[in-house]
């Protein structure tokens, strides 16, 4: 549980609001309930959910993304969803500013904002004192025409000249994350590869939600996926561009199966069983990244009643 009065660090045209109330963040790795948890949240408290899902962000992108369905959302009004076309690159800057007037906007109605995602940098970049250098779409796009021609190898070899701490922190192979750090290095002179301490610009309670069985989960989720219409979901958004997207097209499942659409793979069993595979990897790291800070509390679920007690707990103890 975390709290801070403290508005420094707003960047972005962002500005704190003054009215009281807190900010709840519900976190934790893919597959482990957080939509159903925070709408639950949201009826009780009085709340609203701002999004903080980086591919949820992505007009059409439904079934790949458990975006949940208009039903499901039982009136609670939802933010940020759809707002983003499936060819724009994803931009952390423009969505912190975005996000953090919307939960400022709440909370000047006095309402509850519940942020909701397993993207974690995205969460933190709402709730926690930091900036992001801008981008030039120049200056990516001549960095893109070079990662294509030559392969991130000589990039990263470039950036391991410029900034050694941050070419350290990047696979050599990771050639989207080499082009953003020679991008930053471009255009400041500079690059942080570790992100500052802990430091909430709102008053937060942040809980996170696990599961035991999140593997089996994931391959469950997996499998529904692929019954309730995915690849014609995917082939759709590939006619409207989604290979043009340096983010969307890169996403868990929407990659595999453009991979066989493409005939880069065999067939949609090859590309089910890789999207449980990566799935299930990226949730390992979601865990990893959520579990490093020591201002989440981890709640019981999916006992809804003790969550709901607990939440209710952590808020009154602001």
């Amino acid at each position: 549980m975390t709290a801070s009065r403290d508005g420094a660090g707003l960047t972005n045209g962002a500005t704190r609001a003054d009215q009281a109330g807190p900010v709840i963040a519900v976190v934790g790795p893919t597959g482990a309930g957080k939509s159903d948890l925070a709408v639950e949240i949201a009826l009780e408290l009085g709340g609203e959910i701002v999004n903080a899902d980086s591919m949820q962000l992505y007009r059409g992108m439904d079934i790949g993304t458990a975006k949940i369905p208009m039903v499901e959302r039982r009136g609670v009004p939802h933010h940020l969803l759809d707002v983003w076309e499936i060819t724009r690159a994803a931009d952390v800057a423009s969505y912190q500013a975005d996000a953090r007037r919307v939960v400022n906007g709440l909370l000047a109605a006095g309402r509850v904002p519940i942020l909701v995602g397993g993207s974690g940098l995205y969460v933190r970049a709402v709730l926690d004192d930091l900036s992001f250098p801008g981008t030039d779409p120049a200056v990516r796009a001549r960095l893109e025409r070079e990662l294509a021609e030559v392969g991130p190898g000589p990039l990263h070899e470039r950036l391991t000249g410029l900034a050694p701490t941050a070419a350290a922190a990047i696979l050599p192979g990771n050639g989207r994350r080499i082009v953003r750090a020679l991008e930053v290095v471009e255009l400041t002179g500079t690059f942080e590869a570790t992100l500052p301490g802990y430091r909430s610009i709102y008053d937060v309670v942040q809980v996170g939600v696990d599961r035991p069985d999140l593997d089996t989960r994931i391959a469950d989720r997996v499998e529904l996926m692929w019954r309730a219409g995915f690849v014609d979901e995917v082939a759709a958004l590939a006619e409207a561009g989604l290979r043009d997207g340096r983010t969307a097209s890169r996403a868990l499942g929407y990659a595999q199966v453009l991979a066989v659409l493409d005939g880069a793979m065999d067939s949609m069993d090859a590309a089910k069983q890789a999207t449980t595979t990566a799935t299930r990897r990226f949730a390992r790291r979601q865990r990893s990244w959520f579990r490093r800070d020591p201002r989440i509390s981890w709640l019981e679920f999916p006992d809804v009643a003790a969550a709901l007690a607990e939440v209710r707990r952590l808020v009154g103890s602001l």
